[in-house]
């Protein structure tokens, strides 16, 4: 199970996983694990708060694993047993593209969406939509927002769930089949 949640910053969709995840372990009967995968990195005082505010929103069932970049190398440690939440899929877009290797950002990418495919974990991908406005008129940034959005359309083709999330409040925008 795949759960793309999209929505603008402070719009509640990381609040949204969060209890998505939860709700999800309390109703399974087996003893699922809770994992949160977090691709920011603090380069300063202001992202410090935000990862410590992301922080105090989780409790001790969570287990951490920060990785800002080499998502696809975790998938295959998951299997039917956990809910892993990664937060946030803009955040390791970034890292990416500012990376010293951004010429690799389209296998990584491959491999992610091959092996989220391939995974028995249920998988909530939380990301920010940034294609709502102007086109932007840096390279770089005209890059991330193409980029992102290509991310979101590839995710949103193979994601059993998409979920746009609008002052805290969830819209689906597509469900699982019945």
């Amino acid at each position: 199970m795949i759960e793309l949640i999209v929505g603008g910053a402070r719009s509640g969709k990381s609040g949204y996983a969060l209890n998505q995840a939860q709700a999800n372990v309390q109703t399974q009967i087996s003893n699922r694990q809770l994992s949160f995968i977090a691709t920011a990195e603090a380069h300063d005082g202001e992202m410090q708060s935000r990862i410590e505010r992301h922080q105090q929103e989780r409790d001790s069932s969570w287990s951490l694993i920060e990785e800002p970049q080499n998502l696809s190398n975790l998938i295959n440690q998951f299997s039917d047993d956990d809910v892993v939440l990664v937060d946030c899929l803009t955040l390791w877009l970034t890292n990416w593209l500012c990376s010293k290797t951004p010429e690799l950002w389209e296998d990584e990418k491959k491999a992610f969406l091959e092996g989220l495919e391939q995974s028995s974990a249920q998988w909530l991908l939380v990301s920010n939509e940034v294609g709502l406005g102007v086109t932007p008129m840096g390279d770089l940034s005209r890059q991330f927002v193409d980029e992102c959005g290509w991310l979101h359309q590839d995710l949103a083709q193979i994601a059993d769930r998409v979920t746009w999330v609008m002052f805290g409040l969830p819209q689906t925008l597509k469900s699982p089949k019945s």
